[in-house]
């Protein structure tokens, strides 16, 4: 585990689930390499038996972040729980990792941020990777920017679904909206009472273009779903869309469990 973390506690005491709690995971540092030639750091969380071994996930979240020339990077703070959390919770591998030109502790990306074109062979490259690895039931996650990456990027056919957080709706067209429409894919947005950018109504407007779309208007979130009850709201949505009737999570955990020493909770301004 990347992440410096305290002893796992191996009694089995129920724990709560707290802002900082990081849960049993088999987790590795990744690299992707793009059809233009950069490499890519990442990691991947995923599922593990009582001895640290891999198991196969039930599904895998492909994810993708805020924008980074406003603080957004791998480790922005509802993916990093993503992965701290759901491949104990709800069986789920999360693959994180920093588009290019991105940095984080666990290093930079190469090439530069080409705000959302040639990021579309990250993408590419994070959906071939979940794919030579077998991993299974393959869902793009985006946050903000991340959404727009989906939306431009990410209708593919090895994606089974997409679930958007704080889409903004900035970058990507009706074309784009369009495509998602003609797939018959999933699309879910998540959607704040209080977001800067995209709100509840204007939300359900824009995304009526695509028949199968859910938009969940979610009372009194702000676009950084800061605090832990919007990061278990947008967990908790995650794991009812990607594996019906496994939610809500459990808010305690019995078994070893870590506390996260380096997490700055941070939380961007992005679009």
């Amino acid at each position: 585990m990347r992440t410096p973390h305290e002893p796992a506690d191996p009694q089995g005491a129920a724990h709560p689930i707290r802002s900082l709690t990081v849960l049993p995971a088999h987790r590795e540092d990744v690299e992707l390499h793009t059809a233009d030639g950069l490499t890519l750091v990442g990691e991947l969380a995923l599922p593990c038996d009582d001895e640290g071994r891999p198991t196969t996930p039930a599904a895998t979240l492909v994810t993708l972040h805020p924008l980074p020339t406003h603080g957004g990077y791998m480790d922005s703070h509802v993916l990093r729980k993503a992965s701290w959390r759901l491949p104990a919770m709800a069986d789920l591998a999360v693959l994180r990792f920093n588009t290019r030109g991105t940095s984080s502790p666990r290093g930079t990306s190469q090439g530069a941020f080409d705000g959302g074109a040639a990021e579309r062979f990250d993408v590419a490259a994070a959906i071939e990777f979940a794919e030579f690895h077998d991993l299974p039931r393959r869902w793009l996650v985006g946050w903000s920017f991340g959404t727009e990456l989906a939306l431009m990027h990410g209708c593919d056919p090895a994606i089974e679904g997409a679930i958007l957080l704080s889409p903004p709706l900035h970058r990507a067209s009706d074309a784009d909206l369009d495509t998602w429409a003609a797939s018959g894919k999933p699309l879910v947005a998540l959607v704040p009472e209080h977001d800067d950018y995209l709100r509840p109504d204007e939300a359900r407007e824009r995304f009526a273009r695509i028949p199968q779309a859910e938009v969940i208007g979610v009372p009194g979130a702000k676009h950084l779903w800061v605090g832990e009850s919007a990061v278990r709201r947008v967990l908790d949505e995650i794991v009812a869309h990607v594996l019906p009737g496994h939610a809500p999570l459990p808010t305690t955990w019995s078994g070893p469990v870590g506390t996260a020493t380096d997490d700055d909770d941070r939380t961007e301004e992005d679009a």
